[in-house]
């Protein structure tokens, strides 16, 4: 009889009311990444070791952040050692970040230097010319170029991280042999994918390639704007519709190419004037009647979109890395002048309002690291669903560059805002980080949509099995009891004692009790929206910040609990860090899941689109001056 009624409590919350899975959303980029995950079993679940994708389903799935990841071997260390510090070097004594961007250009000797270094070739295996590293040890390096200089830092990752990227992921082995000693070898490469009327949404692309009545090229034509190196770039990984069969009908899908300069017909508008990079080259690129060997086609005909997603999936945790840097750089200025700067007869490190600016500024530097080292470890270790922590890790390592070092030009006052102190440089830098590679808005959407893509395929799984009860009775009745005892209010956490230190254990249930409630939540909002969850974008905000703060959490809490466990000096301070961060995450978490149906929160976001569909419509503030003049 308790069998019966618990299988009753469930079949009223799920049968016949869970809406099909939705659609990932209207824009096409953001329904090409959401298609990134691997396909599921037809009839089953799809399952991942994801943290961020379990999140949606209310499971706290440990693998790929307890224990905080590990990867490198003793000798991937020793190298890391022997290349860090001349590293280190190059950038306090060779490059000036201020010439860089007084004269919109890295000066000669800095380029050279950094060919020399290998630094153009940093994953690039050692038998095609590069130095063969590791996700992490390239984290490495990148978070010491973000520590000096951003703009360099965007020349060599426009280059590597996606310039020829495709080339490392999809290339065959004739093109890698041909290619990749090019790119290590002084050849400059580029990602060429937006255009003027594709941003965000890339399957607008215009670009198109047809072959040629002898079918041995493609000839291309089109243009692309904001191309980082697009007026140096001798090779380049560029996306163009092409088209093909299918079904019997000829429809027009994007396919990636490898394309050089030397093939003729590719020519480059002048650098563009930017806010900030400055000395990155950024340039229109043109390409008019250019002839494409079949065999540059890169990951196949058609392919297009997986090829540049993956592309740029994988390389998102090198921005975390590169603005850990950044971040600890700004700190360090801004506690230095702290600590020596006296007002009203106090040091001001000894106020309130400072301190507190600066532990802010440490829990966010510490936060977007272990982001960075997590996703580059996962990585390395073989983990294959690592996209949604990677745009995570993305989104919050650009929003608090951000915020960390406009918080150091506020301690640093006057001088702050002075050029001498960098740190005006550097705010300008940062601003294109939340916009490029993904812009933070569209990235939420993805981390929200694809969560609840990998929550409705639970769902329907258990429609099914309602279908035939029998066959399914072990999912039906584990189903059945955990909604029972959330519903009787019994429903506990996962237990991640085990996972933390004795001092964040408190904190560690109560990121556990928060995981059950975003599953919840993110359930409730399917039957409450069906297909319509893909135009809620108050709600998918909210709950892509829900995630974010689970996964940070989670993330820092790990870090903290390996220096405990390896006894490492730094373990005390790395336990307070961990603590506040979590303990204002999860704090933040039940805010934002609330706001997705509590009806004050919902008049808000109505009110709110009322708003902003009002001023949009008068091309400004609708309202007058107070005088009326």
């Amino acid at each position: 009889m308790k069998g019966a009624k618990l299988l009753t409590c469930a079949n009223r919350c799920i049968a016949g009311k869970t809406p099909q899975l939705p659609l990932p959303v209207h824009s096409r980029w953001l329904a090409t990444e959401a298609r990134q995950a691997p396909a599921e079993k037809r009839g089953a679940a799809r399952q991942s070791a994801s943290f961020t994708l379990n999140l949606f389903r209310g499971h706290l799935e440990t693998a790929q952040v307890f224990p905080y990841p590990e990867p490198l071997a003793d000798d991937q260390r020793q190298m890391l050692q022997e290349l860090v510090p001349p590293v280190e070097k190059f950038f306090q004594e060779v490059n000036d970040p201020s010439k860089n961007d007084s004269n919109s250009k890295i000066e000669d000797n800095t380029v050279a230097g950094l060919w020399d270094l290998g630094a153009f070739g940093l994953q690039v295996p050692a038998e095609h010319g590069g130095l063969g590293l590791s996700n992490t040890q390239y984290a490495r390096l990148v978070e010491v170029v973000g520590a000096h200089d951003l703009g360099v830092g965007i020349t060599l990752g426009a280059h590597q991280s996606i310039g020829f990227k495709g080339i490392l992921l999809f290339g065959n082995p004739e093109q890698k042999a041909k290619y990749l000693p090019r790119v290590t070898g002084g050849e400059y490469a580029a990602f060429c994918l937006t255009e003027p009327s594709s941003g965000s949404d890339a399957g607008s692309i215009k670009s198109r390639a047809v072959l040629s009545p002898d079918g041995k090229h493609f000839i291309l034509n089109g243009s692309k704007i904001w191309i980082s190196n697009g007026g140096i770039a001798e090779i380049m990984t560029v996306f163009a519709q092409t088209p093909i069969e299918k079904d019997g009908k000829t429809v027009d899908k994007v396919t990636a190419f490898i394309v050089e300069r030397s093939f003729g017909g590719v020519s480059s508008g002048p650098p563009e004037n930017k806010m900030g990079i400055k000395c990155s080259n950024t340039t229109e690129v043109y390409y008019e009647d250019v002839k494409i060997p079949i065999e540059n086609v890169l990951g196949g005909v058609g392919n297009g979109f997986k090829v540049a997603m993956n592309i740029l999936n994988n390389g998102r945790f090198g921005m975390a890395a590169a603005l850990a840097g950044t971040q600890r750089s700004a700190l360090r200025q801004a506690a230095e002048h702290a600590a020596t700067r006296v007002q009203f007869g106090k040091k001001l490190a000894e106020f309130g309002t400072i301190q507190e600016k600066l532990a802010r500024m440490a829990m966010l530097q510490y936060t977007t690291e272990s982001l960075a080292y997590m996703v580059s470890g996962n990585m390395d270790t073989g983990a294959t669903d690592y996209h949604l922590e990677a745009a995570i890790s993305k989104v919050f390592a650009s929003d608090s560059a951000w915020t960390a070092v406009d918080e150091a030009i506020q301690i640093l006052g006057g001088m702050g805002f002075m050029k001498a102190t960098g740190l005006e440089r550097v705010l300008r830098d940062l601003r294109i980080f939340r916009i490029f590679e993904g812009t933070n808005d569209i990235l939420r959407l993805f981390v929200a949509l694809t969560g609840i893509q990998f929550a409705g395929s639970h769902l329907q799984e258990l429609q099914r099995a309602f279908k035939n009860p029998t066959a399914h009775l072990g999912l039906i009745f584990s189903e059945a009891g955990r909604r029972a005892a959330g519903a009787v209010g019994l429903a506990r956490g996962p237990d991640l004692a085990p996972h933390v230190a004795p001092e964040l254990r408190p904190l560690a249930a109560e990121l556990g009790r928060c995981v059950l409630e975003h599953g919840r939540t993110v359930e409730a909002a399917l039957v409450r929206h069906g297909r319509g969850i893909v135009d809620e974008q108050f709600i998918l905000n909210r709950l892509a910040s829900s995630a974010i703060d689970a996964y940070t959490a989670a993330a820092v809490m790990s870090r903290a609990s390996r220096a405990a466990r390896l006894h490492l000096p730094s373990a005390p301070h790395e336990l307070k860090l961990a603590e506040a961060w979590a303990e204002e995450a999860v704090t933040r978490m039940p805010a934002s899941l609330a706001a997705t149906r509590d009806s004050r929160s919902l008049r808000q976001f109505a009110r709110l689109a009322e708003l902003g569909g009002a001023v949009a419509a008068a091309g400004g503030q609708p309202t007058p001056n107070p005088l009326n003049l």
